[in-house]
């Protein structure tokens, strides 16, 4: 599973022009599922982002965790963080897992997220989105579960 965690200072998500998902000061979480994936994966991961210092303190130093700072989060299934580009040139999604799978990890994901306190809003599975990111820094950081086992 693989977490492209943005730093914003505002965030939407909408599909078909409706905002579907609005969070102010936060991470936007971009979640790639690939088929391997099961639950250890996200009882990884959500711990890990949701206390990742990554904040600026008084000082300015990145001392400060979501949850220090009482921060929102948007996630965005997107299972394009699982493209093998290594041959051609047109990605391979062949890692990514199927549907009903990514899906209910997915969800799982947004609860265990959402039963740390935080407000959690989302996008739409499998529909197509547009992501609005006030990137504040900017601040990018790739998070990948199998670098934990």
């Amino acid at each position: 599973m693989k977490a492209l965690l943005q730093r914003v200072t505002e965030a939407s998500v909408s599909v078909g022009g409706e905002v579907v998902g609005r969070i102010g000061r936060g991470l936007v979480i971009l979640l790639g599922i690939a088929s391997s994936d099961t639950g250890k994966d996200v009882n990884y991961l959500v711990p890990k982002i949701v206390n990742l210092r990554i904040f600026p303190d008084d000082e300015g130093r990145f001392n400060l965790s979501a949850l220090d700072i009482k921060g929102e989060l948007l996630v965005v299934s997107q299972f394009t963080l699982l493209a093998d580009t290594r041959k051609g040139r047109r990605p391979s999604f062949v890692e990514a897992a199927p549907p009903a799978e990514a899906e209910e990890l997915f969800e799982w994901f947004v609860e265990e997220a959402r039963a740390t306190g935080l407000k959690v809003e989302t996008g739409r599975f499998q529909q197509y989105m547009q992501v609005e990111i006030h990137n504040d820094g900017p601040v990018t950081i790739l998070l990948d579960s199998r670098d934990k086992f």
